[in-house]
């Protein structure tokens, strides 16, 4: 069955939706490699927890409107990414209103069940996985069950990270979290929800991250100012969760 398809306009913004009023991806017209929605930003969080050149090779499961794919492509050269896109429509559209960057050797869709995919063993592994799959009644099905959780970790390299786009106002975001959690045996953080609800979930290879959060936010001014993508915001959160625990003294740890 083919995905339903919208795009929507408003304020020099182009907007992707899968036949409802949910917002599965969306680029600013004159500006394409910004990323527009928060949850976009805070899915490249390991950005500022792992020192450059982290990441060499990563890891989309889930298209949309290209966002991330964009961003990267433009401003983290070293890096090779692989997405993975179950609807074929989706890629069509996204090259032809959301400019998708060409294929090269830096840059492949491939047209696949995300969870099928991570399960073949000739992959990876890889320093970044994001998952952000999505179908039009905002369902992830296979994407957000405990054995694709445990699949992402076992094609993680040993500095890697997964980061994985979830709605912490939806029913059942309680067990899906829980589910990530026992795949990672709770080497993991959730932080804090965007304004729109989603939650973003980190969970790690076999090195623990340990970041100041002194650094963290050097780490921040220095990609804002290489690349314009800023988690001021999202440092402002983490610093006044202290009491769930995100800051393990002056640091981010997990």
């Amino acid at each position: 069955m083919e995905t339903p398809i919208d795009i929507s306009e408003d304020a020099g913004i182009r907007y992707l939706h899968f036949g409802s009023d949910w917002v599965q991806g969306a680029m600013r017209i004159r500006k394409p490699d910004a990323l527009v929605l928060e949850y976009t930003r805070e899915l490249l969080a390991g950005l500022l927890l792992r020192p450059a050149p982290w990441p060499r090779r990563i890891l989309l499961i889930g298209l949309g409107a290209g966002s991330l794919s964009r961003y990267i492509h433009r401003h983290l050269p070293e890096a090779r990414s692989t997405v993975v896109e179950i609807a074929p429509e989706v890629h069509m559209v996204a090259h032809q209103y959301f400019r998708l960057p060409t294929e090269d050797e830096r840059f492949e869709v491939v047209i696949a069940d995300g969870a099928a995919f991570m399960n073949r063993s000739d992959h990876g592994p890889w320093d970044l996985i994001v998952v952000d799959g999505f179908d039009r009644h905002a369902r992830a099905g296979a994407l957000a069950q405990q054995p694709f959780y445990a699949a992402c970790r076992a094609r993680l390299s040993p500095e890697g990270l997964v980061a994985v786009n979830m709605f912490g106002e939806l029913r059942g975001f309680k067990a899906q979290a829980k589910r990530f959690t026992d795949a990672f045996d709770g080497q993991t953080l959730f932080l804090p929800p965007c304004e729109s609800g989603n939650v973003v979930a980190l969970g790690r290879g076999e090195v623990p991250v340990c970041v100041p959060f002194t650094e963290l936010q050097a780490r921040d001014k220095a990609l804002k100012a290489a690349t314009g993508l800023g988690l001021a915001p999202t440092l402002k959160r983490i610093k006044g969760s202290r009491g769930a625990s995100l800051l393990q003294g002056d640091s981010l740890r997990f």
